[in-house]
Parts: structure tokens; C-alpha cells; sequence
């Protein structure tokens, strides 16, 4: 524990000089990338991929690297296409990552990843009409409910969500959505609630409230219990009164957000990498709410994935 306080007290100067840090002149690491850099995000309503599509905005204007933005089912997806080389950076949440590395659930072999930087935080969401008439989990029997598209981080944590509430998806008419899909499926009448895991605001979400009253389904519950089964990745959390138009705050649990690389990546690239996000997270938060909360202190805690060497080496050397 005294190690892991000096590490963040020694981070700590960084913040002052945080405004000053900007990319830097020498293009030399991008030469090392492929012709086009692929981001793997998630649905274009959510968080992922405007996040990926402002990020790579960034690449392209101040170093001039073509950079493809893929639409994805979501964490699980972008991991497998980190794996397969189809991209070069994604988003996951750190529950899916974990399991990535472990080889578990979703993946047949551990995965050889690395983080660049713990970016925000998701907020597990079970969202409703403001009229329905579920309060509480249970009450989503036999009801038809989007459990998250396949492969996505939302799918991951719904059935944790539920095995910690004693039930699963057969206790449901469960449909696989993506969040656009699921948006559009509840404002039809054609699904009474859906899971969704994400940053606080989901600019579909904010749409969405825009045209019909939400409510979100209290999660508290279950937390030290997904906390027994799954680890510290998953935390209490709050989604404030004001946020979708919410008449109070919602108490429900969190999950961090990483932003991953392949271990074969080189370290200067990875660095320059780290260097671009933080450089441009004034430029990053005029379009993206959520990267208004990156900071120097959290980036690095990406437990249960290892920092990149390059990443490691840009946040020791904020310490100067």
C-alpha cells in the first residue's frame, strides 16, 4: 500500500503541467503504423465510438494517419479484433479485459494485451419507461428485455447482473441489441426495458429522453455480490438527478474503462500514443463528455491489464 501511494504522490506535479503537455513535434513513432490504424469502439449512439472518432480526429490532424473507425458490437468484439490484428486500439470495459487475459468466458486462449489508459468509467444502466411498472429487477420476468448485442461488454455484465439477483436470461423474453437498436426497439413498444453498459451521458440516451420520460432500475443490490464473484473491477455507483432527465439520482454499480493495444506494439508508438490522448483532451472533451474526466491520477490504474512499457514510460515521465 505505501508503494501504490507513492506512485500516485509522485504523479501528482504532473496534473499542474497537464494543460502545457501537447503532442509531440517528432512524427518519427507514426511511421511505424500501419497504413491505416483501425479503432475498434462500439454502436454509434454510444460513448466508444465517439470517443474513437473524436481520438482519431486527433491522429489524423496533428500527424496526418488515415485512421478507420469501426462500429462494434462492443468490448468482447473489439478484444477478438485486437487479437486478430483487424485492429490496433480499442476500447473495453475492464471486466471483459480481464477475462481476455485469463482466457475465460468469452475467450478460448489468454490474450497478449496492453492498456494505454484508464479513460472513464461505465455505469451499468437497466432502462425503462418512465411509466413502467418495474421497480426492481425481479420484476423483469417474463418481460421482454434487451440483454446487450453479442460479444459486448453490456451483454458480459447483464447476465453477471442477474445471476448476482438470483435469475438469468431465461427468466426473461430476451432479445440481443446493440444500444441503437435497443433505443429504437423501446421507443417502438416492441421491448419493455434494456441493459445497457455505459459512460454517463449516453448521447443516444440524452436523445431519447429528449422524445419520452426514462427511468433507470436501482442496481445497488447486487454490487457486493459481483463483487465476490467477479472482483474489484465493479464498484457502487451513481447516476445523478438531472442525467436522462432523471427526477433523483440512481444508485447502481460501475465499471472502469480501458483503452487497449497489442503487447507487440512498439513502446515509442504506444508512448506517442498516450502523449496524443492527453495532449488533445481539451479538444477530445469539446465532443465527448466523458474524456473531460481523464486525468493522470486513474490513468493508470487499468487492473486486472498491464500497462504498455511506452505507456508506463509517458506517465513517469509527467513526473519531471
Amino acid at each position: 500500500m505505501r508503494r501504490l501511494v507513492a506512485a500516485v504522490a509522485a504523479l501528482l506535479p504532473a496534473v499542474l503541467v497537464l494543460g502545457a503537455c501537447s503532442p509531440s513535434d517528432d512524427d518519427a513513432w507514426t511511421e511505424q503504423l500501419p497504413e491505416t490504424v483501425t479503432i475498434a469502439t462500439g454502436g454509434t449512439t454510444g460513448i466508444y465510438h465517439a470517443y474513437g472518432t473524436a481520438l482519431a480526429a486527433q491522429l489524423e490532424e496533428r500527424h496526418g494517419v488515415e485512421v478507420e473507425v469501426l462500429s462494434t458490437g462492443g468490448s468482447i468484439e473489439n478484444l477478438h479484433l485486437l487479437a486478430e490484428g483487424t485492429a490496433q486500439i480499442a476500447f473495453s470495459a475492464a471486466d471483459a479485459a480481464g477475462d481476455a487475459v485469463d482466457g475465460t468466458g468469452e475467450f478460448d486462449a489468454p490474450m497478449d494485451v496492453r492498456s494505454l489508459a484508464r479513460v472513464y468509467d461505465d455505469f451499468e444502466h437497466v432502462v425503462v419507461p418512465a411509466d413502467s411498472p418495474v421497480e426492481t429487477l425481479e420484476d423483469l420476468r417474463g418481460l421482454r428485455v434487451s440483454i446487450g448485442a453479442r460479444e459486448s461488454g453490456t451483454s458480459l455484465i447483464a447476465h453477471r447482473v442477474l445471476a448476482a439477483a438470483g435469475m438469468d436470461a431465461a427468466d426473461l423474453r430476451p432479445v440481443e441489441l446493440g444500444i441503437t437498436e435497443s433505443i429504437e426497439a423501446l421507443e417502438a413498444g416492441r421491448i419493455d426495458a434494456f441493459f445497457w453498459s455505459g459512460g454517463l451521458s449516453t448521447p443516444g440516451l440524452v436523445d431519447l429522453s429528449d422524445r419520452m420520460e426514462l427511468r433507470l432500475v436501482p442496481l445497488q443490490r447486487v454490487v457486493d455480490e459481483l463483487r465476490v464473484q467477479h472482483g474489484h473491477e465493479y464498484r457502487p455507483g451513481r447516476v445523478p438527478e438531472g442525467t436522462y432527465g432523471l427526477p433523483e439520482d440512481v444508485d447502481t454499480l460501475a465499471v472502469p474503462n480501458v483503452l487497449l493495444v497489442g503487447a507487440d506494439m512498439p513502446d515509442d508508438v504506444a508512448h506517442g500514443l498516450v502523449e496524443l490522448l492527453f495532449g488533445t483532451r481539451s479538444q477530445l472533451t469539446e465532443t465527448v463528455g466523458a474524456a473531460s474526466v481523464l486525468d493522470l491520477y486513474r490513468a493508470i490504474y487499468t487492473a486486472p491489464i498491464e500497462l504498455h512499457p511506452g505507456a508506463r514510460e509517458f506517465y513517469r515521465a509527467t513526473k519531471s
